[in-house]
């Protein structure tokens, strides 16, 4: 018989280790989700050594830094301590402490600022959350750069394993793209599975390099010192700042560290970064200064030169396969990031398909997926190399990382009432460090910063209008509803005179206050009603997944014998609702009477949205409003509602 407390047989025979001794099933889950955390958080800042220091150097850079003895210790040990600052102060050790209901990332901290800023006033509160929705703008950006820059990143080490082979970089890069795209709806269940290993494989090997490099001009190791980074920023003000620019890229995806905290936990992310992902891009940008110490032409690839001659070919597939990791952990967060924002109510509903029976977050959202696929071939073949996308991705990384440290204080302040002396003498040093990286990537807007405020912007913008335009329709829809009370009297008075039919009707609705338009248009042009009416109201919560046992509420509305009752079922941000398998959880003793749910009708309200003559929004903020809502995906589908016993009612209202 096996003990289930730790795994050894408890029965007679040869007796094994001391208890003390014995690997646990908790040890083996606790392994399990670091190596998971390894193939799914660390993809993008673990490819980062592939390009970073190529790109300080690239002598085509507007502001280029020049190969000195001096500015390679300089910039190795500014990669260094922005890595030490940034991802592990910054990410591991404060941001990661803000969680909401375990769940991290920007959209995250938007709904802990939401949640504890009234203190600070509203003003305050919008200003700040305004502030986390462009951050989670600026990671659609960030979604679209990644995949281009770092499949090219890793397919340009053809270049130096075989010169000849340079033209056949972009095709490449897109042909990898295009089938890293389609496969996506087929979900990642079974590929993430080899995931982990993969990334360990890379780490310890780029690692071993790194350590080759190192031993051959050891004298690199000085520039653990923070004295040669500070030197180097200050004593050499003009060229540092303008590296900082390309210095940033060694911290993309610290953001994903934060963001995929809900499926691993804060303690797997933060051993495997500590114990193996940080000392392996150590190791890889030590090794490559001292690459470079020892020949300044070194800078044209430093990392694939780093590489034996004989492991150069195995180091480029490795390196694609990383990379592919790194655009799929990327793919997935934008997916994350989507959904969370529809069901916050920044973006409108969108299909979602889940992808495992097992993994909540893993999900697929199909025009998203399109939407990226052709922006991130666009930016391939527009840029066509690493070093040319390098000036684009700063900005994105540089703008979420400071907004991220900004909510973070606001929220450790509201919630944790944390001393304003200390919040403003850890802010400080954080915020210009962040700051100062912000106005580096801002010296390279002509030369595609541009690119990623631009998305910014334009997501920013599709966003706040359909937040605005939702509370519009909302309060139009309010006026045309009309009270559900009243309206439940006016049944019950026989003011409304209706046939009552047999069976089980659910309407969906937005609250209980108003009544929907589906059972107001059935009662006043059919003049019927269901013997049992269900009126449901789903509530997205924002906290991530909701406990089942509250998440139903029943009110009877008044009358206990009229057969119509008012559901409030609520959900995490994170789920999605199933209708009928929600319903099958009510308690028969509060439905007045069996439901039949196996054979009831569902009614929804849809509406038909006009641009009317009333001043609510700017004539093209009303145009973009109405055009996005052509996006919006079948709300039966949605729900799970079943196609063949689902009737849709429609209405018009002006925006």
């Amino acid at each position: 018989m096996t003990d289930p407390r730790n795994g050894a047989a408890s029965g007679g025979g040869t007796a094994g280790p001391p208890e003390e001794h014995r690997p646990s099933a908790h040890d083996a889950v606790r392994l399990a989700l670091v190596i998971g955390a390894l193939g799914v958080v660390f993809g993008d800042i673990g490819t980062s050594p592939i390009y970073t220091l190529q790109t300080v150097f690239d002598p085509n850079d507007p502001h280029p830094v020049p190969v000195t003895t001096g500015n390679v210790y300089g910039v190795v040990s500014l990669v260094f301590w922005s890595v030490m600052t940034i991802v592990t102060v910054t990410y591991v050790l404060l941001a990661m402490r803000a969680d909401n209901d375990g769940e991290g990332g920007i959209m995250a901290l938007i709904t802990l600022v939401q949640r504890w800023g009234s203190q600070g006033g509203r003003r305050i509160t919008a200003v700040l959350a305004a502030l986390g929705v462009f951050g989670a703008s600026l990671f659609f950006g960030d979604s679209m750069i990644t995949p281009a820059i770092s499949v090219l990143s890793a397919v340009e080490g053809l270049k130096v394993v075989q010169p000849s082979l340079e033209s056949a970089v972009v095709p490449i890069t897109a042909v990898i793209i295009v089938v890293l795209f389609l496969v996506q709806r087929r979900g990642t269940a079974a590929v993430g599975r080899v995931f982990g290993p993969v990334m360990v494989t890379w780490f310890v090997v780029i690692g071993a390099c790194g350590v080759d490099g190192i031993i051959d001009h050891p004298a690199i190791l000085r520039a653990l010192s923070p004295t040669y980074a500070l030197g180097f920023l200050f004593g050499h003000f003009g060229t540092a700042f303008f590296a900082l620019a390309a210095v940033v890229l060694s911290v993309t995806g610290a953001e994903a560290l934060y963001a995929d905290m809900g499926h691993f936990g804060r303690r797997a992310i933060t051993r495997g970064w500590m114990f193996l992902v940080l000392p392996a891009c150590v190791l890889s940008y030590f090794g490559q200064g001292a690459l470079i110490l020892a020949d300044h032409s070194n800078i044209s690839s430093p990392f694939f030169l780093l590489v034996p001659h004989w492991g150069r070919w195995p180091m480029v597939l490795l390196a694609t396969a990383a990379t592919v990791i790194a655009s799929q952990a990327v793919i997935t967060g934008a997916y994350s990031v989507t959904s969370q924002a529809a069901k916050l109510g920044y973006l409108p509903r969108l299909r979602i398909a889940h992808t495992s029976e097992s993994t909540i977050g893993q999900i697929y959202v199909p025009w998203i997926n399109w939407l990226l696929m052709v922006s991130v071939l666009t930016l391939v073949f527009a840029f066509r190399s690493s070093t040319a996308l390098a000036f684009a991705f700063g900005m994105a990384v540089t703008g979420t990382i400071t907004i991220t440290t900004l909510l973070f204080f606001y929220v450790a302040r509201a919630k944790w009432r944390t001393p304003l002396w200390l919040v403003v003498l850890g802010a400080t040093p954080l915020l210009f460090v962040d700051l100062l990286f912000v106005a580096a990537n801002l010296t390279k807007l002509v030369h595609g910063a541009w690119l990623p405020l631009l998305i910014g912007v334009t997501v920013f913008t599709v966003m706040t209008t359909w937040q605005r335009g939702r509370a519009i329709v909302t309060a139009a829809r309010v006026r045309d509803e009309g009270s559900l009370p009243g309206f439940v009297e006016s049944l019950r008075s026989g003011e409304l005179p209706t046939l009552r039919v047999p069976g089980t009707a659910v309407f969906l609705n937005r609250g209980k206050q108003t009544t929907p338009l589906a059972m107001r248009a059935n009662v006043e042009h059919n003049h019927v009603r269901h013997d049992h009416v269900v009126l449901l109201a789903i509530e997205t919560e924002p906290v991530p997944r909701f406990p089942a046992d509250r998440r139903l509420v029943v009110d009877d509305l008044g009358y206990t014998d009229d057969g119509i009752i008012h559901v409030t079922a609520r959900f995490g941000y994170m789920e999605t609702p199933d209708v009928p398998s929600t319903l099958a959880m009510l308690d028969p003793a509060l439905t007045e009477g069996p439901l039949q749910l196996d054979r009831a009708s569902y009614f929804l309200s849809t509406i038909e949205l006009r641009r009317g003559a009333a001043p609510t929004m700017a004539p093209w903020r009303k145009r973009l409003f109405i055009a996005t809502s052509y996006i919006t995906a079948d709300a039966a589908e949605y729900f799970g509602l079943p196609r063949d016993r689902t009737v849709i009612m429609g209405s018009q209202i002006d925006v």
